[in-house]
């Protein structure tokens, strides 16, 4: 049995891995710790959080603990995943893991040195257009990758998102806040890793009230075969749309003998191959890809999982490089 502690309920994320697990055999949860009182009356009433202990550091100090679970607000959650390691306690997160590359580096080192493993909710790989899209490209159908492209925009809602969004010090980038998700994926498709930041640029258009605030963001990188890679992951679309636009993580690989579409969630994925006069759509299996939780429980028990510290940590690290490159410009 895995015991797990959460510590921090600052967003909705946070909530569903509460729920998954509940809902998993695998797992109980033994403690839970959050220092803002609106953020723990919202989890007692809205999940029945019980909140044993007054400080976080007196929760790591309990020996029964296995896993502790963050969902605090960015800024804060690199910290909070170091105290756990030194204390011992696997790791794992939701997105974004840490805000800055210092950070990183300790979680990285100190993961290594205690043999202590670090997850986070990169849930899309559970999309069930993502194993599909990753057999037909290393079948090499669509040749050796050359150009890619994804965009991930999503709505602003100021108002509703949480007020620590917007506060200084708090959210840590636009791009490191979205862009993991697309980083992580084009890896696993392809199996290409980033080799460097060619541009990156945030800015403020959208969230006028607060006009530091940068909501949108668009850069390019180089990945490992010297393929581009062009990202769009700003906080632009329409807030009366939701998540529902089909822009909405859309991805675009162009390889050698081809070119391949598709957006999460879709039934289909669009293929147009050298030598044939139109586009093709191929079905996507209506398959069981199970949960990111179920994944990392996995790997705390020693199988091999298609996601896992190694990955996390890399796919954190080429999303914070491109973070820094844009703040640094």
């Amino acid at each position: 049995m895995i015991k797990i502690a959460f510590a921090g309920f600052r967003h909705g994320h946070i909530n569903a891995l509460y729920k998954l697990a509940e809902q998993n055999p695998d797992v109980q949860i033994v403690a839970a710790y959050e220092a803002d009182a609106d953020a723990r009356a919202a989890a007692e009433a809205d999940l029945g959080v019980n909140f044993a202990h007054d400080s976080y550091e007196d929760m790591l100090n309990e020996e029964d603990i296995d896993v502790v679970a963050i969902g605090d607000y960015y800024g804060k959650r690199g910290s909070l995943a170091i105290d756990a390691l030194k204390a011992g306690k696997h790791v794992y997160a939701d997105k974004p893991l840490c805000t800055s590359l210092d950070e990183l580096d300790e979680i990285e080192r100190l993961s290594r040195e205690k043999a202590l493993k670090v997850g986070c909710m990169l849930d899309m790989r559970q999309n069930k257009v993502v194993q599909p899209v990753r057999n037909f490209i290393q079948e090499g159908n669509l040749g050796e990758i050359h150009a890619l492209f994804f965009s991930g925009q999503h709505p602003l809602m100021y108002g509703s998102r949480p007020d620590w969004y917007f506060e200084k010090g708090k959210h840590g980038g636009t791009i490191n806040d979205i862009a993991i998700h697309g980083m992580d994926i084009v890896e696993y498709l392809t199996g290409l890793s980033m080799k460097s930041v060619t541009s990156a640029r945030c800015w403020n258009a959208f969230a006028t009230e607060v006009p530091h605030f940068k909501d949108c963001a668009q850069f390019m990188v180089e990945l490992s075969n010297g393929a581009g890679l062009m990202g769009d992951v700003s906080y632009s679309a329409p807030n009366s749309s939701g998540y529902s636009l089909p822009f909405y993580w859309r991805f675009t690989i162009w390889g050698t003998k081809g070119v391949m579409e598709f957006t999460a969630g879709a039934k289909e994925i669009m293929v147009a191959l050298d030598g044939k006069p139109k586009a093709e759509l191929i079905p996507v299996p209506d398959a069981d890809t199970g949960d990111c939780l179920r994944v990392f429980v996995d790997e705390l028990e020693g199988k091999d999982t298609y996601i896992n510290t190694v990955s996390v940590i890399r796919a954190t690290r080429d999303t914070l490089k491109i973070q820094a490159f844009a703040d640094k410009n």
